[in-house]
């Protein structure tokens, strides 16, 4: 069993910005494929970024451009930095890991850009 613990999120005025962790438990992180989905209120989750094993990163196009996926294998953590927010990016933000074809995800954050 993965358990993934996020934080990082809160409340931030449009034009800022947050980075949010993701720690992962399990001794194989390196071997994970990582990814941060978001939700907003009445809508399904969706994906925001995505990262491989190997590093390779994928994001959507509402973020492109704004939000970096990146990871440290040596501290079992996912990190998404989040630049230039808008009202439409608050969200719960989930982390979520896929191991041998098995979705696992953390308890979300929420991130709320508002003035």
């Amino acid at each position: 069993q993965v358990q993934l613990v996020e934080s990082g999120g809160g409340l931030v005025q449009p034009g800022g910005s947050l980075r949010l962790s993701c720690a992962a438990s399990g001794r194989f992180f390196s071997t994970y494929a990582m990814g941060w989905y978001s939700q907003a209120p009445g809508k399904q989750r969706e994906l925001v970024a995505t990262i491989t094993s190997g590093g390779r990163t994928n994001y959507a196009d509402s973020v492109k451009g704004r939000f970096t996926i990146s990871r440290d294998n040596a501290k079992n953590t996912v990190y998404l930095q989040m630049n230039s927010l808008k009202p439409e990016d608050t969200a719960v933000y989930y982390c979520n890991a896929v191991i041998a074809g098995t979705g696992y995800w953390g308890q979300g954050t929420q991130v709320t850009v508002s003035s």
